[in-house]
């Protein structure tokens, strides 16, 4: 892999003019004037090319501009019911890019990132809508089992001189606009393709008791009718009619119940985007032979590709580096991964008095944990003023410490003490004292969804299984299973993440007392109280610790997503909040980067950046009902970019990379709810030369983070 791209590449691409367009009027030649043809990827199903004028519609807000994205009324549907395709990719990106970044200019959005602010940092592009083709298709292996979304998008200002490629594999279970603002947004704004996957997790929503699903487009449509093009089908025939029968109005949700454990594949479905990519940029360039034939003039010898995204998608990025035998990739730039190795006893990391050992632990371990005890926790005396606190129902809280005490997993004699109990045992995991505050929040928000689907997911679960006595499906105004809203179903490609709850879709406890009710509000079983579902979450976490048949098989799914910490001497930089409640550094990316550097030695071109008052949601920052997190945090979306920024200077023109440090930020400060406006004072850039108190080191298989 050569540091200059652009000017060492195996193959020299000769600039010519190119007018009003991306490909209008190119031609090129090789060294020796032939170059293969454009071979159409295997793996790809399908396909379709769409132009947009950067005016009605666009590649970055779907005609929405800085001010619509921002603007906090969604975009409509002229039939609520029947959306069209371009209707729900509006809705698609405004709902992806709202989710992944802070759209309040008091926290930042419009002056320090946006769609308005330049490459350079500057405020001159206006609405920032960006003009371009994008390319859609499917990658498959002909079963339509697996049907992993795939988009490209080539802005016209992409420079042939300068190729560049720029992955967006989707954050969460998000669909495949899930990266738009944060790694589309960079890439599109360089002139960089986009190449996008929803990495098998992607939207896709079959309601068992109209047994309709989505199509690649959002559109909906009868299972029969859309046969493998369906984005996801679960049970059919007689099993769906059995099961409709027993569970009535339950929905199977894709990332959950595809069977597929689709984590296991997304390094292979972000090389698979990569590959999409240099095929669609050779299809407009569409340089011909003498017979016609398109022939292969960018490739991976010539153009820089730089595998980015956030959470779930950073995980993939750093998958497909790992993976990635035929060098296509050049460097990585990613933010607060989720990525899980396997045990090392050898490892340390140590962050002031606070020692781990080994190498982190996996997504399913901490999140099964934190489920048993973030409800209680969040009652402890040290959380005292939590963001979110009151979408926490203090007597289930309540109830929940006194069943743990009851089932020997807490020893305290009263709430307030077991409250404290419970907080200092998730401390004592590996969560940083900065989450104290989080956990309210996290678990109102995240952590319940995210067992459910994870649970399912590793343990390869169909829908039919009800899995620890779990199901999604609309409710009633009871809370009891009903038909999720027909306008609801129909838009859920556009303004669903994937991961339920989520548009009209709640989690259902079919094992409470009195029958199946909204998990929230069931009550338990074995305790007679509602206590947020204890049983459940015992079941959940003995998946993880039983030695059962079930739990044999969420142990060896999550085994299959454990990756090796080889980036192959890629550069890279890892960027992480040290607030990050829902995938701690602790776990993920501290002990990756010691890891690395085992596996990797003095070839390793890692870099680790840890960031002070960030965490894991920016959209939370200015959140009104989540006053607190605006005052408390600065938003770690810039780090990101700076991180991008870095890697593309350092591949393109030999720039440096910093040094592994720590970055501290200043946060707002103020009143929670109304905290002042953000400045550069408080976001501090990525140093080149931070200060020995500030350095990130490994020595001795130990990994070193200043307190």
């Amino acid at each position: 892999m050569h540091a200059f791209r652009w000017i060492c590449s195996n193959r020299t691409v000769i600039a010519l003019a190119c007018v009003a367009s991306v490909v209008a009027g190119c031609s090129s030649s090789s060294e020796d004037g032939n170059y293969p043809g454009n071979d159409r990827p295997d793996f790809l199903v399908g396909g379709q090319r769409f132009v947009y004028d950067g005016s009605s519609d666009d590649l970055l807000t779907a005609g929405l501009g800085k001010t619509g994205l921002g603007g906090s009324t969604a975009p409509g549907f002229a039939n609520p019911t029947s959306p069209t395709a371009a209707e729900l990719r509006r809705s698609a990106i405004w709902n992806n890019y709202r989710a992944i970044v802070d759209v309040n200019p008091r926290g930042g959005y419009g002056i320090l990132y946006g769609p308005n602010i330049d490459a350079s940092g500057q405020d001159t592009l206006g609405e920032g809508k960006i003009a371009g083709v994008e390319y859609v298709g499917l990658a498959d292996d002909g079963s339509g089992a697996k049907n992993v979304t795939l988009v490209v998008q080539i802005p016209n200002s992409w420079n042939r001189n300068r190729p560049c490629i720029v992955t967006g594999t989707s954050s969460g279970s998000r669909g495949v606009y899930g990266a738009i603002g944060s790694s589309g947004e960079w890439g599109l704004k360089r002139g960089c393709a986009v190449a996008y996957a929803d990495k098998g997790t992607g939207n896709g929503v079959h309601d068992l008791a109209t047994d309709t699903v989505n199509l690649v487009d959002g559109i909906r449509t009868t299972s029969t009718a859309a046969g493998k093009s369906s984005n996801f089908t679960s049970i059919t025939g007689g099993a769906l009619s059995a099961f409709n029968a027993a569970s009535p109005n339950r929905i199977a949700v894709k990332h959950a119940h595809s069977q597929q454990n689709p984590e296991k594949d997304w390094g292979t479905n972000t090389l698979n985007a990569i590959q999409f990519a240099i095929w669609a940029l050779n299809e407009e360039l569409q340089q011909l032979t003498p017979d016609g034939v398109v022939q292969a003039v960018f490739d991976n010898a010539n153009t820089v590709v730089i595998a980015a995204s956030v959470s779930n998608g950073a995980g993939a990025a750093i998958a497909a580096a790992e993976l990635d035998d035929q060098n296509l990739i050049d460097g990585i730039a990613v933010s607060e991964p989720n990525v899980a190795l396997p045990a090392n006893p050898n490892l340390r990391v140590v962050r002031g008095s606070r020692v781990l050992v080994g190498a982190g632990r996996p997504l399913y371990d901490y999140f099964t944990y934190a489920n048993l005890l973030q409800p209680c926790a969040a009652l402890s005396a040290n959380a005292s003023g939590s963001p979110g606190a009151a979408f926490i129902s203090a007597t289930a809280a309540a109830n929940r410490c006194t069943s743990l005490k009851a089932k020997g997993l807490l020893t305290s004699a009263t709430v307030a003490d077991q409250a404290n109990e419970a907080l200092s045992l998730m401390l004592g995991y590996g969560w940083d004292p900065e989450t104290t505050k989080l956990h309210a929040s996290h678990y109102a928000f995240a952590t319940p969804s995210i067992v459910m689907t994870y649970a399912n997911t590793y343990g390869r679960s169909s829908v039919a299984d009800n899995l620890c006595g779990f199901s999604f499906a609309g409710i009633d105004g009871a809370g009891r299973p009903a038909p999720v809203a027909a306008a609801a179903l129909a838009q859920i490609f556009g303004t669903g993440n994937g991961v339920p709850p989520t548009s009209g879709i709640q989690i259902i406890n079919n094992l409470s007392v009195g029958g199946a009710i909204r998990d929230g509000i069931s009550t338990s079983p074995s305790t007679g109280v509602q206590d947020y579902n204890v049983d459940g979450a015992l079941c959940q976490r003995n998946l993880w610790t039983g030695t059962d048949a079930a739990a044999a098989n969420v142990n060896a799914g999550v085994n299959a997503t454990l990756r090796n910490a080889n980036l192959r001497g890629k550069p890279a930089i890892i960027v992480h909040g040290r607030s990050d409640t829902l995938v701690p550094p602790a776990f993920t990316s501290r002990p990756y980067f010691g890891q690395n550097r085992i596996a990797e030695g003095t070839k390793s071109k890692l870099v680790y950046i840890e960031v002070t008052n960030a965490q894991h949601f920016d959209a939370f920052i200015d959140n009104p009902a989540l006053g607190g997190y605006d005052s408390m945090f600065v938003p770690l979306h810039y780090y990101f970019n700076q991180a991008l920024d870095l890697v593309y200077a350092h591949l393109t023109s030999g720039g440096p990379l910093p040094p592994s440090q720590v970055v501290r930020t200043v946060p707002r400060g103020g009143t929670p709810g109304a905290a002042p406006q953000i400045t550069n004072a408080n976001v501090p850039p990525i140093l080149n030369n931070p200060g020995s108190s500030n350095l990130i080191t490994f020595s001795d298989n130990t990994v070193t983070i200043p307190d």
